[in-house]
């Protein structure tokens, strides 16, 4: 219910009413009691005061309405257009595809050189070579001579690798992997050893091999206990690291009776991505050896399960395979292979023996021969990732032969730039990248039919390459663009969140494989996603809701989508324009003169992030600041300096309109009365082109929050993909009033401080661009204290008012249109949610309609659970554990033939039974759903009341003018605490068994490679493996010896 005070007689009049309404309302009977009544009059004149003063002093200090007129003077000089987004991301598209396509001819030109090396070169015996350990390079003893295997390795910055130093000259091995590079020095890990494999890498894999279906087969009959289960559990988990997100599988354990290793799972193939290959990780721990193996029965469901899925359409279509992990095969099973294969072959065997026993390595080895697939023995777990990728170069062949020189684009990834670390000295270390390779086969006649691959030639392209190009002035406050791959998983866009953790730097377990339908959510249907996966060009509408600064708040925006694809990659380029402003821009004109006196003032800063001239392109620019870099374009002397002609035309623009800021400013700063008490800290400036001026009116090291304006603040600054917060929201105010905001990030006391930002139109039009935001930085004390001095006031002729803030039976509050408290008598509940401290009054709110509840999705949360593992730090840190390990372990190898199931297994589970017991808490991927809140903009007073258990709680509720502020004014008499607290924690959204199944088995629209190798006509099959360490080592069988001799 609106209440309306407002006197239309004298002021003495008006006086007199108001003190006679306060009299009649101070006390009224309720239900079971009294309260005091809170006149609505009262507080909106204390509304009214602050809102006054605070909108004096805000504009004051940022120069708001002097900027306002500046842009106003400007106004007729200027062209506003409104942006087509279908032409903007077609160009955008053309852009990217023009730099994908020079990554790529740079690839083709490596591997033509690397294919022509090979075919030159000739064998020389006698050739000597002279080795270093690049481990040891360039290190030292003592005396200062050069270690064993070290040497002189002279290392010098190059800029074609990021200024990493490099041997252009010299190579370096990685052994025993036999991985190629450019001399650089390499470093182990914290354990000493170099883990790095690059044909586990999916830019190997996927250059290297086509889209597969794959069936794993897992013998878990009573003979595979022990180590040797141990052994097929790790090779299981390594042929999962060697499928890719264009890949389906499914892992069948088999013994008398046939166990899909995820029931829910039977009968189908899943795409290997990252999730599914994890929560297969999971069960294969609940494998267990019992009974008798039935291969027939196993092979029979693998080869139908390859077939009826072929047939649906969803898999990949292309290559077949079936793996086998088992100890041994009493039979070939050619009737199964003549029934199921026979004479296409289009699905190949690849078995893996298990053990060091050979007896059954003639019936594996013959199976894949007669499959076109490949046999491999794996005695120990050191030997499984070696023999694994064994298979890589098998499905290789058809694609060597056909000489097939496919470039495949990887999905975005994170791995190191030290180099970039070091460059911005700020510890960033993981940088979001994709991939382009392409495989390097041998040319040579002699050895056309065996499909020999020499290898893969590979370089990375950071995802800030790809926003480089992207003009984001073009796209407005709220607009980005984003891009995803054929399977719609995300490239790039601002609401990925790969990393977490304190500062950052720590991986999710699935941000690779994160689906656009996962922050794009609103798109119930997937219009959008599939029509991108599918390779369309189009447009697409909906609203959408952005939560911003952290999570805490929304902006609820309706945004225009406009797509098409990135031709030669297997990607797709979307870019959202926001409705309004959003999709305005306007062109100014000034003289290159006026433009460059005014863009060198030292107030003056450029968008980091955004790219006006492009200095990477060539290294005498490279460091060169982005207005160096205008001035050296501007200057006619750099022709090969490639500059952003139109951002640089407005940049110098908004220089010259924004230039008498300073000059305002400085007077300020001159004038000390003005803010002797030093409550206002900053004034900041921001334009569309992200130009952007700071004027401190303290000096630095009195600052409350340095952090503010700086590379650390990262919500608070220009960004590749964003607009500073501030920006954002002010853009969504009602022009000529101020968004009120207390940081998050602030945190501690000391660093409290409240921003005060207003959005500048271009002109009064609805539809008028945002031409710039400005605010200011104050003290939250200095704030605070404005608030307690309106809150103060009142209208009585005697002065002596019927309500204070300072009244032990009310409590004051000043809120913010998305419910945080900025002012509270209890300081604690500063920067707090209010439906903590006034959970029922809250909850009327939202009744009443003045805020409204939004809730939000987040499907790539992290969520805390207790998870049983061993604790490795234990066994690193105890050495008679580590001692006593290592013993059993020697003890164990040297009779594993004899009794390798039952020794093995006893003292497997007699070491781990303690550290099974022991357990830790750790973050999982899960989704999670959140509330936000936000006022209603119509409703600018309300009063209500509440029934506490029988005693009457009122309050009223009042917009402060000019603002994003409320005031709340509650009567505190009344024990309200059986209204639970309304609070903003995320939810986990939990799945039944039933829904999980089905999520696992949904298949979302993705759109395949377009080459498939899966065999060749030509291809030598017979090169299909061989038993390996099929002989008992010499120390094993005297082992045994003795034991047989030994008296019984």
């Amino acid at each position: 219910m609106q209440v309306d005070r407002s006197c239309v007689v004298s002021s003495a009049w008006c006086a007199c009413l108001l003190l006679l309404f306060s009299t009649l309302s101070t006390r009224v009977t309720g239900v079971g009691g009294t309260h005091q009544s809170i006149p609505p009059s009262v507080v909106k004149l204390w509304a009214s005061a602050f809102g006054g003063e605070m909108k004096s002093i805000s504009a004051k200090y940022s120069g708001s309405q002097l900027l306002q007129k500046k842009y106003k003077e400007f106004e007729r000089a200027v062209r506003v257009e409104e942006i087509d987004g279908l032409r903007l991301v077609k160009r955008l598209a053309e852009d990217m595809e023009e730099m994908f396509h020079k990554k790529a001819q740079a690839m083709k030109r490596l591997v033509e050189a690397a294919e022509e090396a090979h075919l030159q070169h000739e064998e020389d015996p006698n050739l000597q070579y002279e080795y270093f350990n690049a481990v040891l390079i360039n290190e030292v003893d003592e005396e200062g001579n050069s270690v064993e295997l070290g040497g002189e390795f002279i290392l010098q910055p190059n800029d074609h690798f990021n200024n990493l130093s490099v041997n252009l000259s010299l190579s370096v091995v990685q052994v025993p992997t036999n991985m190629y590079n450019k001399g650089i020095k390499w470093k182990p890990d914290e354990h000493g050893v170099i883990a790095f494999d690059c044909r586990n890498r999916k830019w190997y894999i996927q250059a290297a091999t086509s889209p597969k279906d794959v069936v794993i087969l897992v013998d878990v009959s009573g003979s595979m206990k022990g180590l040797r289960l141990t052994i097929a559990r790790q090779t299981v988990s390594s042929i999962l690291d060697t499928l890719g997100d264009d890949d389906f599988f499914n892992i069948i354990a088999y013994n008398e009776e046939l166990h899909y290793v995820e029931p829910c799972l039977n009968g189908t193939l899943v795409q290997a991505d990252v999730t599914n290959k994890d929560h297969f990780r999971e069960h294969l721990d609940k494998l267990f050896a019992q009974g008798i193996g039935m291969l027939d029965i196993a092979l029979t469901e693998a080869f139908n399960l390859l077939s009826d899925f072929n047939e649906t359409g969803r898999g990949s279509e292309c290559s077949q395979a079936i793996m086998l992990v088992t100890d041994g095969a009493v039979d070939t099973y050619d009737a199964i292979f003549a029934k199921y294969n026979w004479p296409d072959r289009k699905v190949r065997i690849f078995p893996y023996l298990i053990g060091r026993e050979s007896a059954f390595a003639d019936n594996l080895k013959w199976m894949a021969c007669a499959n076109k697939g490949y046999f491999t023995q794996i005695s120990t777990l050191a030997d499984v990732q070696e023999n694994v990728m064994e298979y890589l170069h098998v499905l290789s062949r058809p694609k060597v032969i056909d000489q097939e020189h496919d470039t495949v684009w990887t999905e975005a990834y994170i791995d190191s730039t030290l180099p970039q670390a070091q460059k911005l000295d700020d510890g960033q270390g993981p940088v979001l990248m994709t991939t382009v390779a392409m495989p390097v086969f041998s040319t040579k006649n002699e050895t056309r039919n065996r499909g020999i691959l020499l290898g893969v030639v590979g370089t990375d392209v950071p995802v800030s390459e790809l926003l480089k190009t992207i003009p984001k002035y073009k796209l407005g406050i709220h607009g980005y663009a984003f891009a995803i791959t054929n399977n719609g998983y995300i490239l790039t866009h601002p609401d990925l969140r790969p990393l977490y953790g304190d500062g950052k730097k720590r991986r999710k377990p699935n941000y690779s494989s994160v689906d656009l339908s996962e922050v794009e959510w609103e798109d119930k249907d997937d219009t959008l996603r599939n029509a991108m996966v599918n390779r369309k060009t189009g447009t697409f509408s909906m609203e959408v809701k952005k939560s911003v600064d952290k999570g805490k708040r929304v902006l609820v925006l309706h945004n225009d989508y406009y797509y098409t694809d990135i031709k030669g990659t297997p990607f797709s380029l979307g870019v959202a324009l926001s409705r309004g402003h959003g999709k305005f821009f306007f062109r100014g004109n000034v003289t290159v003169e006026e433009g460059l006196h005014d863009l060198e003032h030292p107030d003056v800063a450029l968008a980091d992030e955004w790219t006006y001239c492009n200095t990477d392109e060539h290294p005498e620019h490279r460091y060169l600041s982005q207005i160096e870099a205008i001035k050296l374009y501007l200057s006619g002397y750099e022709p090969h300096l490639q500059c952003d002609k139109e951002l640089i035309q407005e940049v110098l623009f908004d220089a010259v309109v924004t230039a008498p800021l300073e000059a305002y400013w400085t007077s300020l700063v001159l004038n000390k009365s003005e803010n002797s008490d030093k409550g206002v800290e900053i004034a900041y400036l921001g334009t569309r082109t992200g130009l952007s001026r700071i004027n401190l009116f303290v000096v630095p090291d009195e600052l409350t929050n340095q952090d503010f304006l700086t590379a650390e603040d990262k919500e608070g600054v220009f960004n590749a993909d964003h607009f500073p917060l501030w920006y954002k929201r002010a853009a969504e105010q009602v022009p000529g009033t101020f968004v009120y905001s207390l940081p998050f990030n602030t945190g501690s006391e000391n660093k409290s401080v409240v921003l005060a930002s207003t959005a500048i139109q271009l002109l009064d039009e609805r539809k008028s661009p945002i031409a710039a935001a400005v605010g200011i930085q104050m003290k939250l004390e200095f704030f605070q204290k404005k608030f307690w001095t309106a809150s103060r006031q009142c209208a009585a002729l005697d002065g002596k008012c019927s309500i204070s803030c300072d009244d032990e039976n009310i409590n004051c509050y000043l809120i913010d249109n998305n419910g945080f408290v900025l002012v509270a008598e209890d300081y604690t509940l500063t920067g707090k949610f209010f439906g903590e401290a006034e959970g029922a009054v809250m909850s009327k709110l939202l009744q009443m309609g003045s805020f409204k509840r939004v809730t939000l999705y987040d499907y790539q949360a992290l969520c805390w659970v207790y998870s049983e593992s061993s604790d490795s730090g234990h066994t690193l840190l105890d050495p008679y554990f580590a001692f006593f390990s290592a013993m059993k372990w020697i003890l164990t190898e040297l009779v594993i033939f004899l009794v390798e199931f039952n020794l093995y297994s006893w003292w497997h589970s007699d070491l781990t039974a303690k550290a099974q017991r022991m357990g830790r808490t750790m973050q999982v991927p899960c989704d999670t759903e959140y509330p936000a809140f936000i006022s209603e903009r119509t409703i600018k007073e309300n009063t209500g009341n509440l029934d506490c258990d029988g005693c009457i709680k009122s309050f009223v509720i009042q917009q402060i003018p000019s603002s994003n502020l409320f005031m709340v004014v509650v009567d505190n008499k009344c024990d309200c605490s059986m209204f639970e607290p309304i609070t903003m924690d995320p939810i986990e959204i939990m799945y039944n068994e039933s829904l999980k199944c089905e999520r696992l088995k949904m298949q979302k629209d993705r759109r395949r490679p377009d080459t498939c190798h899966p065999f060749h006509p030509e291809e030598n099959s017979m090169e299909c493996g061989g038993a390996v360490g099929l002989t008992p080592s010499l120390t094993a069988t005297l082992i045994c010896v003795l034991l047989a001799l030994l008296p019984r």
